[in-house]
């Protein structure tokens, strides 16, 4: 990848650009004015990936344009990266360069900051790590209080913890996530933020139970979980789940069921086509669900997963792509109308925008509905 360009003062403009395509691309969904959540022009960033150029004792950070792949773009700062990112990356080239051993064969670096102030620094190398690499990797991880972590080939070396843990306030709670290096989290946690309290007013005044599919590491679970009496949260992952159990934990959360299933799965236990072990001691009888959340890849729900979602009074849909959810809200449209409708730019300088939508049983199609218990 190549830095986008980057320039604060044209930055309202597209953000209009993008929202203007949104618009019409959704025009004959009934859409109804969506609301616009922007991104900071700068600093926004919080993890970053860079290739590691070596010219003589120099190395320095780059990334390189897909139409030139040989050809670094190499970088002194990266304004796209939070400020502690950016604060970080002289300081630790320095200390990289001073140190045979941490150097050698270095081939790429990935940070990853929170809002909390915790930093994870991960040194990607084509050799093996040993013992001389080990103690200039504790010295640097001490000089510079961050945790580090050294990979290369079947070797992976923690110093300190693999992950970190964010934290922020939102609706008057403080909430804590761990974040694990390698797993997925959201890059941009101020845009983040304005996700979690749009979904929160859409789910408040819902009631009943909510299933969630795609939870992650819970991130969406924290914050919609109060609004439900009894949650249901799915995810494939392992090491998400790991990490969704740990934040639930942490944020008292007591009223989610977390279990390890893809949407595909989940779809054939409500369907009952399908007995699931891991399903064996949850009583789907015992759920009253009023509400589906989503937050699917960019491929969006799968023909299974819409049939379970026609079934639900409300949908709460978050995407990465909007041409995906296009299809998937047509596929819906006898059963459900948009409600409210956001978009959320994560990705400033891209033609990438997150969008959310609120879903709705159509009046006509309620009498036909077989909702789930």
């Amino acid at each position: 990848m190549v830095a986008p360009e980057i320039d604060p003062l044209t930055y309202s403009s597209q953000l209009e650009q993008k929202l203007g395509r949104f618009k019409a691309d959704f025009a004959h969904c009934g859409l109804p004015e969506p609301e616009s959540y922007p991104s900071s022009p700068l600093h926004y960033r919080m993890r970053a990936e860079f290739r590691m150029w070596h010219e003589g004792e120099r190395v320095s950070y780059a990334m390189f344009d897909p139409a030139d792949p040989k050809v670094p773009v190499t970088l002194e700062t990266f304004p796209v990266a939070c400020a502690s990112i950016c604060a970080l990356m002289p300081r630790l080239r320095e200390h990289l360069e001073a140190s045979d051993s941490l150097k050698s064969r270095l081939f790429q670096v990935n940070f990853l900051a929170t809002l909390s102030g915790q930093m994870l620094v991960t040194l990607i190398y084509h050799r093996q790590l040993n013992e001389d690499w080990q103690i200039a990797a504790e010295a640097l991880a001490t000089r510079l209080d961050i945790q580090l972590i050294g990979r290369s080939r079947k070797q992976k070396r923690v110093l300190g913890c693999d992950w970190v843990e964010e934290s922020f306030e939102l609706n008057g709670r403080q909430l804590r996530y761990q974040q694990i290096e390698g797993s997925f989290s959201q890059p941009n946690a101020g845009v983040n933020r304005q996700m979690l309290a749009w979904a929160s007013r859409q789910a408040a005044g819902l009631g009943g139970d909510l299933l969630e599919l795609y939870c992650g590491n819970g991130n969406f679970t924290v914050a919609l979980a109060p609004f439900f009496d009894q949650v249901l949260a799915t995810e494939v992952s392992k090491s998400s789940v790991a990490a969704a159990q740990h934040n639930l934990a942490a944020n008292q959360v007591g009223n989610v069921v977390l279990v390890r299933m893809s949407s595909e799965e989940i779809s054939e236990a409500f369907a009952g086509t399908r007995p699931f072990e891991r399903m064996k001691a949850i009583d789907l009888d015992s759920y009253r669900f009023s509400t589906l959340f989503v937050d699917p890849p960019r491929s969006g729900l799968d023909s299974t997963t819409l049939a379970l979602a026609s079934r639900f009074e409300h949908v709460l849909y978050i995407s990465c792509n909007p041409q995906s959810l296009r299809e998937n809200v047509a596929a819906l449209q006898d059963s459900h109308q948009i409600s409210t409708a956001a978009v959320f730019d994560q990705f400033p300088y891209t033609h990438h925008l997150e969008c959310g939508l609120l879903l709705t049983r159509r009046q006509e199609s309620a009498c036909c509905a077989n909702p789930p218990k």
